[in-house]
């Protein structure tokens, strides 16, 4: 069992150095989950532009499904699909 004051260290050493608002560590949460970190500014500016429950959704999607070759391309096909939906 991590004690709080070590979580909080990983948090911050994951956070990334200019990480400020509440959407840019939303958009590394997404960047990390998706295992896309080349691409951290593109995920960065999904969570700034596009609403948060499509992005939530696209992301809870692409964790349920099972074996993908590349969970980045399906979370971004996924988020296509549901913004023509609304």
């Amino acid at each position: 069992m991590k004690s709080i004051g070590d979580i909080l260290k990983d948090r911050a050493k994951n956070r990334g150095k200019y990480i400020s608002r509440e959407w840019q560590d939303f958009g590394m949460r997404l960047a990390h989950g998706l295992n896309d970190l080349k691409n951290k500014s593109l995920y960065i500016k999904l969570a700034k532009t596009v609403e948060r429950r499509i992005l939530e959704d696209a992301a809870a999607f692409v964790k349920d499904a099972g074996n993908v070759r590349s969970k980045a391309r399906l979370f971004m096909w996924k988020m296509k699909s549901l913004k023509t939906k609304n």
